[in-house]
């Protein structure tokens, strides 16, 4: 037991130094982990400071080119907007320059026209001097009453004033020629427009040949069943008369009128036709009809440059493909009146797009001008507002015959561009009387001036040669005649496209040797 106890005492002081020593070796280790972390923390700080003070020069680098950057983008901008500023600047000094030497160039010709105005004053104011001078001599000298006297007088003095209104119109013709080409393209698209021609029917009837004349009793019918069966469908009148092989549609209205000539042509290439063949046949044609104005409604936009349009007026413009008007095609017509107006607009500097479209609808009205009272003009007008089609073109279509005032200079161009389609040769078709009545008319209008001697109407009325008597006339006094009577024909005359007039003086010396 004592030896047990001895064991004990030995042992337990040895544990507890163990105890002890590994404890303070623990503490020992732990300082040593404490200091190495610590010295690890201070080299991580340290590493993070040097890195946070590379990026922070970085950015600084960075950030100080960022704003060269802005600072050249402002700078480039701020030159472009002193540029563009400087650009409309000049225009607007050239702007005022071109008006400021307008406002001269009106100012001189006011200056001048008052001059002249003086100078004709001055001048009457002699000529009545000279009167008063001549009538005195005359019935001193002459004896004469004073009724001669005075028609002799007067007689001197007309042609005095005709030779010097001659002398004067030939220096003002010469002078403002000069200056017409400058004025030229202000000047047409308001003087152009007086070449409007009036609007009358067209041709209201179609032909339709037959194989035979036994197919005129197949389409009466058994009691005129079927000829009955198809006026009532189709709405126009069937004309079956003694022309041998031929029938004839009539009706005003062109559409309907197209539509039964198909209807009628496809029965008779069938052959069988009886009320029921006449309805079915009735209904293809027109969905054909309907197919091919939709395509001639796109097809027209497409030829005139418009980008796009009201189904509806695509429709009625399609219609037109079957209207005529003087024997010409309306659709063409207004196609061609489109591409005159937009040259026009262009040279001008007016809205293309607008002048365009208002130019293509313009006779839209003739679509539907048998089922609406109206003229075509207003009608169009009424149809392109349904379809929010805006004022000015609107405008367009009413004015083009004058029936309501301008609005806008697009406007006069449409009219203009109208009379040249509708003007230029070959256009349109005119009955023979008419054409000799104004071949007699022009020829008329040139001999009733004095010392003409004869008057000749050529070039299908295009042109009119008047021939004077050259003792009685010179140069400048035949330049005036011919101002003169082209003035009159424009004053009481309606032609298609321009009238030349050429006044012709001939002196002929003959002598005869013997």
């Amino acid at each position: 037991m004592n030896q047990e106890l001895m064991l004990i005492l030995i042992f337990v002081p040895i544990v507890i130094l163990a105890v002890i020593m590994g404890h303070q070796m623990g503490k020992a280790k732990e300082l040593n982990e404490q200091k190495r972390a610590k010295e690890s923390a201070n080299e991580i700080i340290k590493n993070a400071e040097k890195e946070a003070q590379k990026l922070k020069k970085e950015m600084i680098v960075e950030a100080k080119q960022d704003i060269s950057s802005l600072r050249s983008d402002f700078n480039r901008e701020m030159k472009k907007q002193k540029w563009e500023l400087k650009q409309s600047e000049d225009r607007i000094t050239k702007r005022e320059e071109i008006l400021t030497k307008r406002e001269e160039v009106l100012t001189k010709k006011e200056e001048k026209l008052e001059e002249l105005g003086e100078v004709i004053n001055k001048k009457k104011t002699e000529i009545e001097e000279t009167l008063n001078l001549q009538k005195k001599k005359l019935h001193e000298i002459a004896g004469l009453s004073q009724e001669e006297a005075s028609q002799i007088v007067l007689d001197i003095t007309r042609n005095e004033m005709e030779r010097s209104l001659a002398r004067m119109y030939a220096e003002i013709k010469n002078k403002y020629e000069e200056e017409a080409e400058n004025n030229a393209k202000w000047v047409m698209a308001t003087a152009i427009q007086r070449y409007a021609s009036s609007y009358v029917n067209e041709i209201t009837v179609s032909s339709v040949e037959l194989p035979n004349d036994d197919m005129k009793g197949r389409i009466i019918g058994r009691e005129g069943r079927n000829i009955r069966a198809f006026e009532n469908l189709t709405g126009i009148d069937l004309i079956i008369d003694d022309t041998p092989e031929t029938v004839v549609l009539s009706s005003f209205n062109p559409l309907r009128r197209e539509i039964a000539r198909i209807t009628l042509e496809k029965l008779i290439d069938d052959g069988r036709i009886h009320p029921a063949m006449i309805e079915e046949f009735y209904e293809k044609s027109k969905k054909e009809i309907e197919k091919v104005v939709r395509d001639e409604g796109k097809k027209a936009i497409f030829t005139v440059g418009i980008s796009n349009m009201h189904p509806e007026l695509l429709k009625l413009l399609g219609r037109l493909k079957f209207r005529t008007s003087f024997g010409q095609n309306v659709l063409m017509h207004s196609i061609e009146v489109a591409q005159i107006a937009a040259m026009m607009a262009e040279e001008i500097g007016l809205s293309v797009e607008k002048v365009k479209r208002g130019a293509l609808l313009h006779d839209i009205g003739k679509a539907v001008d048998h089922e609406v009272q109206g003229t075509h003009a207003l009608i169009g007008g009424e149809l392109a507002r349904r379809y929010r089609e805006k004022d000015m073109v609107v405008n367009m279509i009413q004015a083009h015959h004058e029936e309501v005032p301008f609005q806008s200079p697009e406007a006069v161009l449409v009219a203009a561009a109208d009379a040249i389609s509708a003007a230029r040769p070959g256009a349109r078709r005119e009955s023979l009387e008419i054409y000799i009545k104004r071949l007699q008319r022009l020829e008329e209008i040139a001999t009733s001036h004095k010392y003409v001697t004869k008057a000749y109407a050529i070039q299908a009325g295009r042109e009119v040669r008047v021939i004077v008597e050259p003792d009685k006339i010179d140069d400048e006094l035949a330049d005036k005649m011919a101002y003169d009577i082209a003035r009159k024909i424009e004053e009481t005359m309606e032609y298609p496209g321009q009238l030349k007039v050429v006044v012709i003086r001939e002196k002929r010396s003959i002598e005869y040797a013997k």
